[in-house]
């Protein structure tokens, strides 16, 4: 039975539906660029960033609602299922941050943002670099929910949405520039 089946799994395993989230190859590059300045260049994102993940996610709520006649599906609950997705968004990153969507070279930079600015959370902080990442790990996190299969294509629309929106303003979302490391945090983050 699936009680049975249930049972038997490991504790964390996967519960829910796999979902697959298509990012568009620009984005794709965007990840990969993101990846080698930090990792290999040694750069950091300039922190704190501008449009922060939460500004970014109020101008995509702005921007659906001010084109909302050109979309063929809109319903009426529309815009308070984006509210909740965005503020469900906002806490996901928040949450993941500092666990998974760091590079090891980041993490002393996390440390001094969030020293630096106690009163505000890293949706406040950072910016599309990151929360980018947070859409190549959202698929597997989101089997880890109890949503049903119904609740998890709505999810992912809306997701891919977000996605596109990114793809259409990247260039005044993500950073043109990275910040050189000085060499006493190059030092620090190496021994973190």
């Amino acid at each position: 039975s699936s009680v049975e089946k249930r049972d038997e799994r490991e504790e964390g395993a996967p519960t829910g539906p796999e979902v697959k989230i298509p990012i568009p190859n620009a984005l794709k590059a965007q990840l990969v660029d993101d990846w080698e300045r930090i990792t290999k260049d040694k750069l950091l994102v300039p922190l704190p960033r501008n449009p922060t993940v939460a500004q970014m996610l109020t101008q995509y709520q702005e921007h659906r609602r001010a084109n909302k006649e050109k979309r063929k599906t809109a319903r009426r609950d529309d815009d308070e299922i984006v509210d909740e997705i965005i503020d469900g968004l906002k806490v996901y990153f928040d949450k993941a941050l500092g666990n998974i969507l760091l590079y090891r070279f980041e993490r002393y930079q996390y440390k001094q943002m969030l020293e630096q600015y106690p009163e505000r959370n890293p949706a406040e902080i950072y910016g599309s670099e990151h929360l980018l990442r947070l859409f190549v790990q959202l698929p597997h996190l989101i089997t880890h929910t109890n949503m049903d299969d119904d609740a998890v294509q709505l999810l992912k629309e809306h997701l891919g949405d977000i996605l596109k929106y990114l793809h259409k303003f990247a260039p005044s979302l993500f950073a043109d520039e990275y910040e050189s490391a000085s060499p006493a945090y190059v030092a620090v983050a190496k021994a973190t």
